[in-house]
């Protein structure tokens, strides 16, 4: 099984065990528009894939790994774990770089700062402290290669949720994983993308799931358990799940969470 190359906020990796079991043993293509770490993806290694985020940065490194894997792994060999690269490479415009560049600047981001969060201002600029870990690897050579192997079959998009999955049919698999509801409110930690996402996108999401159903498509869904995420999905089977979180501001938030995997068949 292919390792997704980023630690993400929301990663799947520690409920694969509980979450492939109930994916569809058969399926066509495979949609997945919030796509962030891809280890549903990457756990499936689907022949064809749709991978959307709304993260520019990070459907570009997608890209990159995928068709330039080569030209990353000589990228990220120029960077070094100091404090004082950290910050240069932090205060990069994305913009003013090239597509290879901008996707080592993201991996190294990742493996150098604060317990590998992605987090932007209201402005869309990174500002995740340094991690100050003592050895991170920045060139996981294998890991890269492998993943650009399993992303051959991949098309990349950076749109909205509804648009990345405007073409799901009957028969194709569609693993939805928005931005939870979070059980203490929308603090702006939580941001990983200038734009919020908040209960009104909740609810137009679960429209999305019902239209999804009509249309043919093996629907899932991941998402906090939380009053408002039962009530939306309370016609489709929920099954609870319980994961732990790796990523948050305070050590203490990382224990066990309550989620569920909504399945529409």
């Amino acid at each position: 099984m292919t390792a997704p190359f980023l630690k993400w906020a929301g990663g799947k990796r520690a409920l694969l065990p509980v979450l492939t079991p109930l994916m569809p043993s058969t399926y066509g293509d495979y949609y997945e528009p919030f796509v962030g770490g891809g280890a549903l993806f990457f756990a499936l290694a689907p022949a064809r894939a749709y991978l959307n985020d709304a993260n520019e940065e990070l459907v570009n490194c997608y890209a990159v790994v995928r068709d330039r894997v080569d030209e990353l792994l000589r990228a990220l060999a120029e960077h070094v774990n100091t404090a004082e690269h950290y910050q240069h490479v932090r205060a990069q415009r994305p913009d003013d770089l090239d597509d290879v560049t901008r996707a080592a600047r993201l991996i190294y981001l990742n493996r150098t700062c604060f317990n590998g969060l992605y987090r932007v201002n209201r402005r869309g600029e990174f500002n995740t402290p340094y991690g100050r870990y003592r050895n991170p690897t920045l060139v996981a050579e294998q890991v890269l290669r492998a993943a650009s192997a399993a992303l051959q079959g991949a098309r990349f998009t950076a749109t909205g949720y509804e648009d990345a999955c405007a073409t799901a049919g009957a028969g194709d698999l569609v693993y939805l994983d928005p931005p939870y509801v979070p059980a203490g409110g929308y603090a702006d930690f939580r941001r990983y993308h200038r734009e919020q996402f908040r209960d009104d996108d909740h609810e137009q999401l679960a429209r999305l799931f019902k239209e999804l159903d009509a249309r043919g498509c093996h629907v899932r869904l991941s998402n906090a358990h939380t009053p408002l995420v039962l009530d939306l999905y309370a016609d489709w089977t929920i099954h609870e799940v319980t994961s732990r979180r790796a990523i948050n501001s305070n050590g203490a938030g990382r224990g066990p969470v309550r989620e569920v995997l909504v399945a529409n068949d």
